[in-house]
């Protein structure tokens, strides 16, 4: 299906990915599935390691698509964790990051991304600079507004298989069986 309608032929449900902007991994060929996610909500981190249970049981065959949608409003460090993110990405290492934000949700209070960055060995001067740019924060602003445009994100995380909005569960067997179908 295409991930530019909706159902029933209607506006568009979610804005399709673009390969030169989105954060996409796995094969183009394969069924994708889009998260829209909060590096501080633990249930976007639920949702983050089962789509990774997903890439592995499916041989990678799955293509993986992750969109911001920080819930500043009630996470202090969501939108810093997107940025940091965002300037990750710029040296090649938006996954690495992503994990590891992810698994440290908690830690990312105390510690900073500057640590973090450090671990995985960015060039730290380029990163602090990059996730403090304007670039950054417009690239997290263009995520939340396709969530927001397509009427059907309202929270994280929320999930799409190929361009249709997944209300189910957010487990690795409820991913699988969705696909199937």
């Amino acid at each position: 299906m295409r991930s530019d309608i909706a159902p029933g032929g209607t506006s568009p449900a979610v804005a399709p990915l673009d390969d030169t902007v989105d954060h996409v991994r796995g094969s183009a060929g394969g069924h994708v599935i889009l998260e829209y996610g909060d590096y501080q909500c633990p249930c976007s981190r639920a949702a983050y390691h089962a789509i990774q249970g997903v890439e592995r049981a499916s041989g990678g065959s799955v293509r993986f698509a992750f969109r911001h949608f920080p819930l500043i409003e009630i996470r202090p460090h969501a939108l810093a964790a997107a940025r940091a993110a965002e300037a990750a990405a710029r040296q090649e290492r938006f996954w690495d990051m992503s994990e590891l934000l992810f698994d440290r949700q908690e830690a990312f209070m105390d510690q900073g991304p500057r640590s973090i960055a450090a671990e995985l060995g960015l060039d730290l001067a380029a990163f602090d600079s990059d996730r403090t740019k304007h670039a950054a924060l417009a690239r997290v602003w263009r995520d939340i507004q396709s969530g927001l445009a397509s009427r059907q994100v309202h929270g994280s995380p929320t999930l799409f298989i190929d361009g249709v909005l997944h209300e189910g569960r957010h487990d690795t067997a409820t991913l699988l069986e969705a696909l199937e179908t």
